[in-house]
Order: C-alpha cells, then structure tokens, then sequence
C-alpha cells in the first residue's frame, strides 16, 4: 500500500486521531517504510536510523490529535519527520563538540611523557568509532577487555562462528582504516 496516498479523508487517520488501536497501528506500518526512508537520508550515521525513526513516529502519533487536515497526511508527516531528524543532528552534534572538548581536556591535563599515551588513545578510539557496532562491540570486549570467543557468544547471545566473523570483519576494516590514515599522514 503505497503511504504516499494517505489523505485527510483516510478513514485510518481519523480513526487513528481519535484513539483508536487498530487503526494507530495500521497507520504505523503503513508509514514505516516511508518515515525510514527519510530519516535515513537525514541523519549523518546509519546507526542512528533506527532510534530517530522510532521518535519520528512517536512525534507523529502524538501530534495526530492536533493534524487540522489543511494539506496531505503524508506531506504532514514528512514535516514531522524533517523536525525530528534536525533535532536529533544537533543532538549527535552537540554530544560530539562536548566529547570533543573533553578529550581535548584530557590531553592537555596530560603530563608530556603520558601525552604520547593521551594522543594514541584518541587515535584509537578514533578508529574503533569508525567500526560498525557490533563490529566495535565485538574487537572491545576480546581484545581489550580480554572476553574469549565462547564468553562473547554468550554475552552477546549470538552464534560463536558470528563472534569470529564480527572480529575478523573488524580486524579488517581496522586494517584498511589504519592504512589509510597511515597513507595521509605521508601525502
């Protein structure tokens, strides 16, 4: 069914404004795959999709009892959408001055012999950033945290041949991440 078509004479709509159950629900999966679609042109990282989807339509349902019906559901909806995934931006955009800012702290409390320490740390964690998170999850907690494969399976409740491919997938891509870096520091 394609969302593009909900309209204010869309019986779910009203009936979704007014409470009811099947109907919100209805509405929801109907707009799913719409709202994803934006949010994911909209947010800078994948990973945020997912959360910033789920207060987009939480956004949406709450503001349903004040929709006036003046224009198109969906273009109403798509507006609510934008509003959101703005906020969330300057949210990730704010946390990330602010981590920014702290480890620029931490670097200069740092004594000159511990600065070397200070500045590889942040070029590590600089690195795993970049990794996917179950990727990142995976490498932290074995080779940082020292958890054996078997204890990540569980930990993680997934399958011990996925907790190899995880780690093995990280280790590669740290590996072109590091060569990268490696090639622009060079040039």
């Amino acid at each position: 069914m394609a969302t593009a078509k909900l309209g204010v004479d869309e019986p779910r709509v009203r009936e979704a404004s007014r409470g009811n159950r099947d109907a919100v629900g209805a509405l929801l999966t109907e707009l799913l795959p719409r709202v994803r679609t934006r949010v994911r042109y909209l947010v800078r990282r994948d990973t945020e999709v997912d959360d910033v989807t789920q207060e987009a339509l939480v956004a949406i349902l709450r503001g349903l009892r004040g929709y006036r019906g003046d224009g198109a559901f969906a273009s109403w909806a798509d507006q609510v959408v934008r509003r959101v995934s703005f906020a969330a931006s300057r949210r990730a955009r704010i946390e990330r001055r602010q981590r920014d800012e702290a480890s620029a702290r931490d670097f200069e409390s740092c004594d000159e012999l511990a600065r070397e320490d200070c500045l590889l740390r942040r070029q590590v964690e600089g690195l795993l950033a970049q990794l996917p998170d179950e990727q990142r999850r995976a490498f932290v907690l074995h080779h940082l945290q020292g958890m054996s494969v078997p204890e990540l399976a569980d930990a993680l409740a997934i399958p011990f041949e996925t907790v190899r491919s995880r780690l093995r997938l990280g280790r590669a891509h740290l590996r072109v991440l590091v060569a990268r870096r490696g090639a622009s520091l060079q040039a």
